[in-house]
């Protein structure tokens, strides 16, 4: 059996009986720390979703306000296309009356040869 030499550096480890409890030590500090971890990546995550979803609301928004004033534009321009039909129609309407009040004879027949030319038309 091998002794211990008096000038040896080799000395017995006074913690050896207590290294389950360091270890147990140890591992509940590692569990902690991950357990910190884990709260501080759900936080990182919860801060992205809703800085995600900010941006996503806002260019809904953006989105929604440029459909919106797209369909003003087209509902302004249907109006002035309304409103510049029924000017030339009162035109027309206004230079009919008057043809017919001036020349009837020329009128009527002027709508006779126009009412042959779209009947032929219609034909084909």
């Amino acid at each position: 059996m091998a002794t211990a030499n008096p000038g040896s550096t080799y000395r017995a480890n006074p913690t050896n009986g207590t290294a389950p409890a360091d270890i147990e030590k140890q591992l509940e500090t590692i569990r902690n720390d991950v357990s910190t971890l884990t709260s501080q990546m759900a936080d990182l995550v919860s801060q992205t979703k809703d800085s995600t979803m900010a941006q996503v609301k806002s260019q809904v928004r953006s989105a929604k306000a440029q459909v919106d004033s797209a369909i003003t534009g087209a509902q302004e321009t249907g109006r002035e296309a309304v409103d510049a039909f029924r000017d030339v129609a009162d035109t027309f309407g206004d230079a009919l009356e008057d043809s017919l009040k001036r020349r009837p004879y020329a009128t009527l027949a002027m709508a006779a040869g126009l009412g042959f030319l779209f009947g032929a038309a219609w034909r084909r």
